[in-house]
């Protein structure tokens, strides 16, 4: 396994091998690999003949007051997972490395990012689709995965590649939950004893609202109010949203019916955990 810190040595290194005639798959995380981004190695490795996995904590998709400077970057334990689901290549650059000089140049999708997490964090999504857009770029993948649990995001990318003509397909793999469901995620680490065991919640409420959608129920705020209750279970959870949204363009839906995306996001503690359940209604 290589690992690259420069941009120069990837395009090499990414060359070589497609002179091969490889194909290239890309895993875009910033580090602190949990049993998701596993997964999304493992299909990345199923389907592509030379994997490269990209970890940079990417400075322009965090606001003010949000968590940079303490994001986990167990960097040693990375690359010895990389190592053992046999990556081809690391990336790991610094972020003057991916921004060098001040950034006049930024890619942003409009509308898909004012909606759901977009609302809270204002400029998150334009970091997320600039700094892949880069990585794209560097990289030149014929495949990028990403996974469902950051539906949005999911969504975002692929409306950006497609806008822009890139050449290259976005896999969006399943969410990978903890046994007791909680999706995994490089920030549950963060939750103190207590707020882990209510965690489980979040997911817990998501599953009795698609339950209810499923059983006839159409009224979207009638379900919110339901999944509401389920959170209120947590004494320590506080909600930022809910919302059941059309799983394309992520605008409300006056009627669940067809297919739909319930999503929330909320807080334990100084936490912010999200999560979301896709339905098909026929």
């Amino acid at each position: 396994m290589e690992v690259a810190k420069t941009i120069a040595h990837v395009r090499a290194a990414v060359g070589q091998a497609r002179g091969k005639g490889r194909t290239i798959g890309l895993v875009p995380t910033m580090g602190a690999l949990h049993k998701g981004h596993v997964s999304l190695i493992r299909a990345a490795r199923r389907d592509c003949s030379y994997v490269v996995v990209s970890i940079f904590v990417n400075p322009t998709q965090f606001g003010p007051g949000e968590d940079f400077d303490r994001y986990p970057r167990p960097i040693q334990e990375d690359l010895r997972i990389c190592s053992e689901e046999a990556v081809d290549l690391v990336f790991a650059p610094s972020a003057k490395e991916m921004y060098g000089e001040p950034t006049l140049t930024w890619v942003e999708v409009e509308g898909l990012t004012d909606t759901l997490c977009g609302r809270f964090r204002p400029g998150h999504f334009r970091g997320v689709t600039t700094v892949c857009a880069k990585l794209f770029n560097i990289v030149q993948p014929d495949k990028a995965y990403f996974g469902q649990k950051d539906a949005q995001q999911a969504v975002v990318i692929q409306r950006m590649v497609q806008d822009l003509n890139m050449p290259l397909q976005i896999v969006v793999c399943p969410t990978i939950r903890e046994p007791d469901g909680l999706a995994s995620s490089s920030r549950n680490q963060y939750l103190s004893a207590q707020h882990r065991q209510q965690a489980p919640v979040l997911y817990k409420a998501l599953c009795h609202g698609a339950r209810l959608a499923r059983e006839g129920l159409r009224d979207p705020d009638r379900i919110i109010e339901a999944i509401r209750s389920v959170m209120n279970e947590a004494p320590d959870m506080r909600v930022q949203y809910i919302s059941i949204v059309d799983p394309q363009t992520l605008q409300p839906l006056a009627c669940v019916s067809g297919k739909a995306l319930i999503a929330a996001a909320v807080y334990l503690g100084d936490t912010r955990l999200i999560d979301n359940i896709q339905l098909d209604l026929g």
